[in-house]
């Protein structure tokens, strides 16, 4: 009698059992063909836990990737507030999202989408939750009557599209028919199915409701559909949501299965069941075929296109060649009559020389006329002067405007930013101008400290009885560049007749210094006065080493100071650096935010009012 009872007791038990065990199954969600050869799809698990392993076709699946959707991931939340939503359930809807939002991970990034009339996007990606939060708060019915469901859920695709994070999801709210997209429910499922988004839908059943349109973005997608009787229920629907997800797998693979092939996915997770699903890979015609470029015709891609190119590199080829014969026959025959005509090898290269620049001249010209009575064109072409750069004004600039346009190529080419692309381009641009800037001041500075050793020798001249161009000559001769460069334009200015006094004070005009230019003043006045020339110099020469001694105990007395400013200037940008490279998502509110930007230029504009201030306290001019 015990063991009949028994008997009964685990007989009842596995009846009771095995219903339970078969709602809470694997299952196998949305299996999506449409990016052959990727297969992609949804593994529900009972508990979450463990890796879903695949078999196809009854073979194990290598190399497969598996993103759980309770970890990191992407999540587009989109709300219905049409004006049938006008009141307690568009109120009732936002505190349900605002309750999803506080109970989200860290590191989940959320953008909000409001839809009506029209779609809106509310907050964009962001993991900072007052971000989300801020605008459920605030959202209002639309004016105007319509509903695009359709049109939300492809601007949410397309959006999560360019997100960098594996997992994606859409959980979009309505409580009626889609009736003001310019999509429709199929474009919305592709767009989806394109982003690798699950679509969870969440439906307020009302009257005259059809919740058919959400099922099939829900099933098609690997998501699920919630429906909800009121809109006090829609709390608990997120927290389902949010359950559900971490219970979620979403798995890609690349198929070895044809186009048109029936394959078995089978889906299991140790200790807790398997699901096997059939699908069937869409046919060859039905494969969405990538877009051809815009940049060649149509037919380009057809049977002719290889033909035609072929012919075009042909003949491309054979020009080639026949310019190449045509320019070795040239050089014959001008190698043949050479002697007669008296054209030197020198000459012909000087004639090359010229043809070549001939190309640019009118260019050149039309620029100079255009440009050239502008103040700071006249600053580059004394910048070009004082770093001694053998290039005229008109050529460096176009240098300046072509290093700007290749990297704009180079930026175009790599599908850079529009804000990237600005800055790329302006900082090509601004290379050519930084290089010569540079040699300038070095150039500035190595004459600045040849100075005191230039008067000293002049005034050593002076003595021993030479007069004050052979004093000069001796700088020329003795000295080293770019002082005996300098001095001896200054003498053959003086030989071409120019007057010494306004060549010395050009050159130190052109040569930016104060020092020189007070030296040259003296020399000026005593030379009309009357005096010993080689004592001025001599006591200018003192006067110079002492303000350049001054100068320097300066500088190394405010060396701390001027390293202080580097120092907190540079912090910034490479503690950024740093944080972007180690948490790229913790700085993506930073950098794709409304907020985020605001507070970048903030911090700049900040950075450059400290700049200016550190920069007044350590400068001295001596």
């Amino acid at each position: 009698m015990n063991r009949f009872r028994l008997a009964v007791a685990g007989l009842a038990f596995i009846l009771l059992a095995v219903p339970a065990a078969a709602g809470a199954a694997v299952q196998l969600r949305g299996v999506d063909a449409s990016a052959y050869p990727t297969i992609r799809a949804s593994i529900y698990t009972p508990s979450g836990g463990g890796r879903p392993a695949l078999w196809e076709n009854g073979t194990p699946v290598a190399g497969y990737q598996a993103q759980n959707l309770g970890s990191v991931k992407a999540i587009a939340t989109l709300i219905d507030r049409s004006q049938s939503m006008r009141g307690k359930p568009l109120a009732d809807a936002a505190a349900g999202a605002r309750a999803f939002v506080a109970a989200k991970q860290p590191a989940d990034e959320l953008s909000v989408i409001g839809f009506g009339s029209k779609v809106a996007t509310l907050s964009p990606f962001s993991t900072v939750k007052l971000d989300a939060d801020l605008p459920l708060g605030r959202m209002a019915t639309d004016r105007h009557k319509g509903t695009a469901l359709y049109d939300a859920v492809i601007a949410a695709a397309n959006q999560l599209k360019g997100n960098p994070l594996p997992g994606r999801v859409i959980i979009v709210l309505s409580d009626g028919a889609d009736n003001a997209s310019a999509g429709t429910l199929a474009t919305a499922i592709k767009a989806a199915s394109t982003a690798n988004a699950s679509v969870y839908a969440i439906g307020i059943e009302g009257e005259g409701f059809t919740p058919d349109p959400l099922e099939q973005l829900a099933s098609s997608t690997g998501g699920q559909y919630y429906g909800a009787a009121s809109t006090s229920e829609l709390a608990r629907v997120y927290t389902s949501i949010a359950a559900a997800l971490k219970k979620t797998w979403r798995v890609q693979y690349v198929t070895a299965a044809r186009p048109g092939d029936s394959i078995r996915l089978t889906a299991s997770i140790v200790g807790q069941g398997s699901t096997t699903q059939l699908a069937r890979i869409p046919a060859r015609d039905s494969i969405s075929a990538p877009e051809p470029s815009k940049l060649l015709p149509k037919n380009a891609y057809g049977p002719g296109g290889p033909l035609a190119i072929a012919i075009a590199v042909s003949l491309l080829v054979l020009f080639g060649c026949l310019f190449f014969l045509a320019g070795i026959r040239g050089s014959w025959v001008r190698s043949r009559i050479v002697a007669h005509t008296g054209e030197g090898k020198g000459h012909a290269k000087k004639n090359r020389k010229e043809q070549r620049t001939k190309m640019f001249s009118s260019i050149f010209a039309a620029t100079e006329k255009a440009l050239g009575d502008l103040k700071h064109w006249r600053a580059i072409s004394r910048m070009l002067e004082r770093a001694d750069v053998q290039l005229r004004t008109v050529e460096f600039v176009w240098i300046s405007l072509g290093a700007g346009v290749l990297m704009a190529l180079f930026a175009l080419l790599f599908g850079a930013s529009a804000v990237l692309f600005v800055a790329l381009t302006v900082a090509a641009g601004m290379v050519p101008f930084a290089w010569v800037w540079l040699k300038m001041r070095k150039r500035l500075k190595a004459f600045e400290d040849e100075l005191p050793d230039l008067l000293i020798t002049i005034a050593a001249s002076l003595k021993a009885g030479h007069s004050f161009k052979q004093g000069l000559q001796a700088v020329v001769d003795e000295g080293h560049p770019p002082a005996n460069q300098e001095f001896k334009r200054v003498l053959t200015e003086a030989s071409l007749g120019r007057p010494m006094d306004d060549a010395l004070l050009e050159m130190a005009e052109r040569m930016a210094s104060k020092n020189f230019e007070f030296a040259i003043t003296a020399v000026t006045i005593q030379r009309q006065v009357g005096g010993s020339l080689a004592t001025l110099f001599d006591m200018v020469a003192d006067t110079v080493r002492q303000r350049q001694q001054f100068t320097r105990k300066i500088r190394a007395l405010t060396a701390m100071g001027r390293m202080s400013a580097y120092t907190l200037i540079g912090i910034p940008f490479f503690l950024a650096a740093v944080l972007t490279l180690v948490n790229r998502t913790y700085m993506r509110p930073l950098y794709f935010s409304h907020m985020g930007h605001i507070v970048i230029l903030i911090g700049l504009v900040m950075m450059g009012i400290g700049s200016l201030i550190l920069k007044k306290i350590v400068s001295f001019r001596g």
